[in-house]
């Protein structure tokens, strides 16, 4: 238990350290640029946790993808233990997490033309 606690206390440490380690100074004098500094911010955090939905959605589809296939060997080798249609849509859910940064950018194009933006595993580019 000793232990525990000890390593627990130790990596709550270490996260302390290397958040006062990457601090950033624009963001530690927010009240200096006042209400346009908090904006520009949220825009920042926002544009990074549309880049977060959209990797996950690659890697999650992927994962998919590998479970669909398994299954579909485990059909294959014992058809009465596993059901078809369980292969069958863990491949449609790959597909539509795969595909789902693209129709986003379809949606987005339709309801905000071209002044809308994307969010890329690269980062955010504009709607060309």
């Amino acid at each position: 238990m000793r232990k525990q606690v000890v390593l627990v206390l130790g990596a709550f440490i270490l996260l302390c350290i290397g958040v006062d380690a990457f601090a950033d100074p624009v963001s530690v004098n927010l009240y200096s640029g006042g209400i346009g500094a908090v904006a520009g911010q949220a825009k920042l955090s926002l544009s990074n946790i549309a880049q977060l939905i959209t990797a996950g959605a690659y890697v999650a589809g992927l994962g998919f993808a590998v479970a669909a296939i398994a299954k579909f060997k485990a059909h294959k080798d014992n058809p009465t233990q596993v059901a078809i249609s369980m292969p069958i849509s863990l491949l449609f859910i790959a597909a539509a997490l795969i595909f789902l940064p693209s129709v986003f950018k379809s949606v987005g194009g339709t309801m905000y033309g071209s002044s809308g933006s994307i969010a890329t595993v690269s980062g955010i580019t504009k709607w060309t």
